[in-house]
């Protein structure tokens, strides 16, 4: 055997070793709530990472943007070629934009509906709950319910939450809290966002 055989050979067997870890550790996972808040980007980024690496695995994966509504983005494109991911998304657009707050409040709350069905159904290993901070801090959701919800859940079932300003019940109740913090952002230099990029 050559060299280059015998190092493909053991890299082969590490990776089965480790499939098969990742297997037995699968049978007795322990959902992890994490939220990714803060005034700083790349919330939605750190979730949709999580979501390409669960792919990976073999994951079944579901995303619920209740935001993200009025223009389609990268991700979003992105998603609707891998049949292995739900990507759904429930708002109209973005809020602070909105002409009809009514009209919004009832997509959140469609939204939310929409959301309980793929955290407690159990068929998902991960469901990404991107900006939902923003549907409970309008009041168009209610905060108990959501936390009650998200304890209540499947034992197995990863959540992660995204958005800005995460209320203490939910940070409370998560596994792991990450705050994005902003240091610099080229949109204070005048520097739109950039497609590919940013969206």
């Amino acid at each position: 055997m050559t060299e280059d055989e015998v190092t493909r050979d053991r890299a082969s067997k590490d990776e089965a070793a480790q499939d098969g870890a990742s297997n037995d550790k699968q049978a007795n996972r322990q959902g992890q709530l994490v939220v990714y808040t803060g005034n700083g980007k790349g919330k939605t980024t750190a979730a949709l990472g999580v979501a390409f690496r669960a792919l990976g695995r073999d994951f079944r994966v579901a995303v619920l943007q209740f935001i993200k509504g009025k223009w389609k983005t990268g991700e979003r494109r992105f998603a609707e070629t891998l049949p292995s991911l739900v990507f759904e998304v429930t708002g109209k657009g973005f809020t602070w934009e909105s002409d009809d707050l009514s009209r919004d409040a009832q997509a959140a709350r469609q939204g939310w509906e929409r959301a309980k069905e793929l955290v407690g159904s159990g068929s998902y290993d991960i469901v990404i709950l991107d900006e939902l901070t923003y549907a409970i801090n309008y009041g168009f959701i209610d905060l108990e319910g959501v936390v009650t919800c998200l304890k209540e859940r499947p034992g197995h079932v990863h959540v992660i939450v995204t958005g800005r300003n995460a209320p203490d019940p939910l940070l409370d109740a998560a596994d792991l809290v990450t705050e994005m913090k902003p240091i610099k952002h080229p949109y204070d230099r005048g520097v739109p966002a950039q497609i590919g990029l940013d969206y």
